[in-house]
């Protein structure tokens, strides 16, 4: 479990976990996006936003695993947190898979 705080509208890279992910909004106004992959290989693809939730303080939402996305503050001046509660997959310990992207169209290459 992890608590984590996002300040002056930033945001997490795009990203997937093995397993899934659930968010437990503690502070503040944010939101998640959804990408889906749409052509390229493994570490450079296009993509297309899918999903935009709205958070706010006490809202829990659930990432199924292996679901491109990104979540953070819509804020410059204010304080977005959540906790995030990575589950396992399949018996396996809970890995993140990141990514550079324009977070519009293009991923650009695979974070190692």
């Amino acid at each position: 479990m992890y608590h984590v705080i996002f300040k002056k509208s930033a945001r997490t890279k795009i990203h997937f976990h093995t397993g899934a992910q659930m968010l437990i909004v503690t502070k503040g106004k944010g939101s998640l996006v959804y990408y889906k992959k749409m052509s390229g290989g493994i570490s450079k693809f296009k993509i297309s936003k899918t999903k935009t939730v709205n958070l706010t303080s006490g809202d829990v939402v659930y990432i199924p695993g292996k679901i491109l996305h990104t979540h953070g503050s819509v804020r410059k001046n204010s304080v977005f947190s959540h906790l995030a509660v990575n589950f396992y997959s399949k018996n396996r310990k809970p890995m993140t898979v990141w990514y550079e992207s324009d977070l519009r169209s293009n991923v650009t290459s695979k974070i190692p």
